[in-house]
């Protein structure tokens, strides 16, 4: 595997993108918004909307919206901006 050559600062590899919910307008608006982001981005996974309370709780998240990313919490309980998410892939 080819080394970081520019000390830790480049964009690492998205692999996973979750969005958790109860299914209300605000946790569907986040979903659509993340959905922008990665095709501003031009990644092409999809990102997993989950609704199941118990996995949900698995990441410790006590409200809604959040935003998982590559299996580490970015947002809780905003719907972020388009912008804000594509920040977040910067720094997952």
């Amino acid at each position: 595997m080819d080394e970081c050559k520019c000390g830790g600062n480049c964009t690492p590899e998205i692999t996973s993108v979750k969005v958790l919910g109860s299914g209300c307008a605000k946790c569907h608006k986040l979903l659509e918004n993340t959905k922008e982001a990665m095709k501003n981005k031009g990644l092409s996974i999809e990102p997993e909307y989950v609704t199941d309370i118990e996995k949900a709780m698995v990441y410790g998240v006590m409200s809604f919206p959040a935003l998982i990313i590559n299996e580490k919490i970015a947002s809780v309980g905003r719907v972020l901006k388009v912008s804000e998410i594509e920040a977040c892939f910067g720094r997952s």
